[in-house]
């Protein structure tokens, strides 16, 4: 699997920044690329929490189902794929002081074997890199203007 990590600060309580990432209706409009993330059965968050994504990249849609696989109130949120595109996605969220939170996020995805796996790693790596990035600097701008 192959990994991308980055981390800031936002000027918003920790409380506020992990409602804002657990909510599902918020991610298509800060997480860069997806344009779809609906909840698949009865929960639709926490813990075993399903959801149906897809993410754009260039001319090239990944689906994915997404399930939440690690949950922690106000501190931790992973999602990792059950099928499809295979992915794995940590937020982690670390208090700095009551105004400010550190956000972290690891982003690990795999891709397949041959000829194929390789023509689509040339494609996704630069995505990934700036994906990260954007989501980061549009989920904290986001937040930000929430907790203001």
């Amino acid at each position: 699997m192959i990994h991308v990590r980055h981390k800031a600060v936002a000027v918003v309580p920790v409380d506020l920044a992990f409602a804002h990432i657990d909510d599902y209706r918020n991610v298509p409009d800060w997480m860069f690329g997806i344009s779809r993330f609906d909840p698949i059965g009865d929960l639709d968050q926490g813990l075993g929490a399903r959801y149906d994504a897809a993410m754009q990249i260039g001319p090239k849609a990944l689906r994915s189902t997404v399930e939440i696989t690690e949950w922690e109130q106000d501190r931790l949120i992973t999602l990792t794929s059950v099928a499809g595109f295979g992915n794995r996605s940590s937020w982690m969220f670390a208090p700095v002081d009551d105004d400010r939170t550190e956000l972290s996020v690891d982003f690990g995805y795999e891709l397949p074997g041959g000829l194929a796996g390789r023509a689509l790693g040339k494609l996704i790596e630069p995505f990934v890199v700036t994906a990260i990035r954007q989501t980061e600097a549009s989920l904290r701008a986001r937040i930000e203007a929430l907790g203001s």
